[in-house]
């Protein structure tokens, strides 16, 4: 049974963690890329609205999915 509140702490700090941790292997893989592609960019500041989204998005959907398994 996994926590909600797990889930939106790990991906606050990793993005995709939180769904490394609900079980979503792919997606968490995906948004890791995403969130490192993005953060990336962000130096150029290209890129920061879009790890923005994919860190937000990242929180939501762990928290989402942790509380559909409980």
């Amino acid at each position: 049974m996994a926590s909600p509140l797990l889930a939106v702490v790990l991906s606050f700090f990793i993005p995709g963690l939180g769904q490394f941790y609900t079980g979503q292997l792919i997606k968490a893989v995906v948004l890791f890329v995403l969130a490192v592609i993005f953060g990336f960019f962000s130096m150029e500041l290209i890129g920061l609205p879009f790890y923005l989204l994919v860190w937000l998005y990242s929180m939501y959907d762990a928290y989402t999915a942790a509380k559909g398994t409980a």
